[in-house]
């Protein structure tokens, strides 16, 4: 029988199953039922390194659909400082077979999927067995393009929250598509990295990826506004969007409640406060919290950066 004052100490052991392995333990005794039960407690780091290793009975319960309704990865790239090794062919390849086997095990009950660094080939998978998806954040996918979003708009219509931060295959093409066929869209993160200040990612991130920051802010702040009306919250940091773009978002998304603008160089607090103004949602707004002289805007598009000022802000760059 399954007792509920051993689960604790059944789970630790099935993460370290080397752990459990004194004269009193029989872990093949575990019927089934239990054995789902101990590894529905175990995170997928732990999952994938410890008791799918132990056995083949082991693995055939760790693909258990109920087991994967969710895959989550963030958690794990968060306490962890970025890498140049995440960046790699070879470590793309390793979350891609992770991803495509999660996809597979679930059985068409994947409802939440947040990673980074997947590609097309994953996501291929999941618009085409995952019909169920609600959550999808796949930040920094430099091979995630507008083909695998085009499929996973026209197939993963019950999308309610959507991170392509740092996606920079993706454009304005593909949150059309997503604002058409996603109509519970309740929120999107489309941030892009610190491209004013991008010491924070050289010798990281690679050199030609952060050179291909999207331009078309006002393009992707139009397909917003139009095609995602029922946005509540929105994530759009160092978008190079200006006044025009910032008034179609609130035009067309009168239920906004969280709007984050940092570093979003182009737009003054004159234009934040006057095209925000209709937003009677509206709970919480971040600016960007820097200036940057008008001078600036005479010399080439996005050149040189003359960001010396009397109010000029010790914190300007901070994110």
């Amino acid at each position: 029988m399954d007792d509920p004052e051993q689960r604790p100490a059944a789970a630790a052991a099935a993460a370290d199953p080397s752990a459990g392995s004194g004269p009193n333990s029989d872990w093949a005794e575990l019927t089934h039922e239990c054995l789902i039960n101990v590894l529905s407690r175990l995170t997928p780091e732990q999952l994938w390194t410890g008791p799918m290793l132990v056995c083949k009975s082991w693995l055939r319960a760790c693909a258990d659909p109920s087991l994967h309704s969710a895959f989550d990865l963030e958690a794990r790239f968060e306490s962890s400082r970025e890498s140049i090794r995440w960046w790699s062919p070879e470590f793309e390849r390793r979350v891609d077979a992770m991803l495509r086997s999660v996809v597979g095990w679930s059985g068409g009950g994947l409802a939440a999927i947040r990673a980074r660094h997947c590609s097309d080939r994953a996501l291929d998978l999941v618009a085409e067995r995952c019909p169920s998806l609600q959550v999808l954040s796949i930040k920094s996918c430099q091979n995630v393009t507008d083909a695998s979003m085009a499929r996973i708009a026209s197939r993963c219509t019950n999308l309610r929250e959507l991170d392509i931060s740092y996606c920079y295959e993706v454009s304005h093409e593909s949150l059309v598509l997503i604002g058409r066929n996603c109509p519970n869209l309740r929120v999107l993160k489309r941030n892009l990295m610190n491209w004013l200040d991008p010491s924070q990612h050289v010798g990281v991130v690679p050199n030609e990826y952060l050179n291909a920051c999207p331009q078309d802010g006002d393009s992707e702040a139009a397909a917003i506004g139009k095609f995602m009306p029922r946005l509540e919250h929105l994530e759009i940091r160092f978008s190079k969007l200006t006044a025009k773009g910032l008034t179609s978002i609130c035009d067309g998304c009168l239920d906004l409640v969280h709007l984050d603008l940092s570093g979003c160089a182009n737009l003054t607090s004159r234009d934040i406060v006057n095209v925000t103004s209709n937003l009677k949602n509206l709970k919480q707004i971040s600016k960007p919290n820097f200036y940057i002289p008008r001078s600036v805007f005479h010399t080439e598009r996005y050149g040189h950066w003359r960001l010396y000022d009397e109010r000029f802000q010790t914190d300007i760059f901070r994110i």
